[in-house]
């Protein structure tokens, strides 16, 4: 395990679990009594059955995100079921309220039926202000997210899909930008063709790729093959590629959500000129950095570890993201506020990195380039740079639900939740 911790630390550190309820009002007296419960509740009721969008601003509604999954795709483990699923579901919760301050509630739900599943997260809505749905397996996760987005109003997405996706596309434009590579003319190998594998492909075609080659277990996806279902026959490429040293020769970049050590040296040297790698198998990636640069010199590399430079970590994206969004009561998160968030993200990795962030990583000297195409997730100007990108992108798309949104005061005031004034809040 990374940072020399043993098997019994991790089990005592779980103990009792993760996460627990605190109320945020007095109920010291019977008069705080009468108001908390009856009779008083009475009046919030009555005002939210007269108008139901008043839960935002009578319930914790507004600030409260459901962590969802059936534990069919639980991060390497696979099919292991809802129970086993809770440690990672409260260790989502945990991070959504570390990381962005949102109040977040583990549901982990024994049903494997995508329509049932279905059913029981749309009777959820009254309840939350988003859905996060998690490590649920392809492509029943495509079909339940995409049926959720018409049925409800409130956001949902899956992080397994989207998260990966945003936080690569943050370090691909970075990557570009370094190595004045354009897009539209490189070839792109997507080692995976699950949940992530696809959502990160179709966030690269709309920032301009063209060549996108996919492999899964069978090898290459190809014009030639029946056995696809819809979402991988989206990228069924006309090509003679066949197998991952196929794809990988002359490829400009490859992402790898596989397993480890399936990307050998020979076919690193067999890419094309400053060639981008995302090798994001954990907790042992496709091929390691220190293999990679035995036979490149040229190449910028991300990993899923935080031993390494450049980790692909998806805290990046998925609580500043929902902050974002209910902060505006978005009624979705679309695709303009996933790529809001990921070209923020690239932005901020151009800025100074403050001392605060050097030193959680050992003292490391950190500055935009190779060895940092991506912010560190202890940044608290994440909050800052992304939730702000992410609420202005829903209010630009007419899916935020507020009546009125100043940028300005927003970016003020999430700088004042991590302790910053802003010389200019408009930047």
């Amino acid at each position: 395990m990374p940072h020399s911790i043993t098997k019994d630390e991790v089990l005592k550190y779980h103990e009792g679990g993760k996460i627990g309820i605190a109320i945020t009002k007095p109920c010291d007296s019977a008069r705080d009594l009468s108001m908390a419960y009856t009779p008083g509740v009475a009046e919030p009721c009555l005002a939210i059955e007269k108008d139901p969008a008043l839960a935002y601003r009578y319930t914790n509604k507004a600030n409260l995100v459901a962590v969802i999954t059936n534990g069919t795709a639980v991060l390497g483990l696979g099919d292991i079921g809802p129970w086993a699923s809770k440690p990672v579901m409260e260790g989502k919760s945990v991070l959504f309220k570390k990381f962005a301050n949102v109040d977040a509630f583990d549901i982990e739900i024994d049903e494997k039926d995508p329509q049932k599943l279905i059913a029981i997260c749309k009777a959820l809505e009254p309840t939350f202000g988003g859905i996060n749905l998690e490590d649920i397996k392809a492509p029943e996760c495509f079909e339940i997210e995409e049926k959720l987005k018409k049925i409800t109003n409130i956001p949902v997405m899956h992080d397994d899909q989207h998260g990966t996706a945003i936080i690569t596309s943050a370090g691909l434009m970075n990557a570009l930008e370094l190595t004045g590579k354009d897009i539209s003319k490189m070839k792109i190998v997507v080692i995976g063709a699950g949940a992530a594998g696809i959502a990160c492909a179709k966030m690269y075609r709309q920032l301009g790729a063209e060549e996108i080659v996919m492999l899964d277990s069978k090898g290459v996806i190809h014009s030639g093959r029946d056995d696809l279902n819809p979402y991988k026959a989206e990228f069924a490429l006309d090509t003679t590629d066949r197998t991952l040293e196929d794809a990988m020769r002359g490829a400009d970049m490859v992402l790898g959500l596989s397993r480890a050590g399936l990307v050998t040296k020979e076919m690193v040297a067999s890419m094309a000129p400053d060639p981008i790698i995302f090798a994001l198998a954990n907790p042992v990636p496709e091929i390691l950095p220190e293999v990679v640069a035995e036979v490149r010199d040229d190449a910028m590399m991300g990993t899923g570890r935080s031993d390494y430079p450049n980790q692909v970590n998806n805290v990046l994206g998925f609580p500043f993201i929902f902050r974002g969004a209910l902060d505006v009561r978005a009624t979705a998160i679309t695709e303009g506020m996933k790529m809001a968030a990921a070209k923020a993200l690239a932005d901020l990795a151009k800025e100074p990195v403050p001392q605060y962030v050097k030193d959680a990583y050992g003292g490391e000297e950190l500055a935009f380039g190779p060895d940092y195409l991506i912010p560190k997730p202890f940044d608290k100007r994440v909050l800052l740079w992304e939730s702000a990108a992410v609420a202005r992108a829903a209010v630009e798309e007419g899916v935020a639900q507020v009546e009125s949104f100043d940028y300005c005061k927003y970016r003020t005031k999430l700088a004042a939740d991590i302790g910053l004034i802003l010389a200019d809040p408009c930047e």
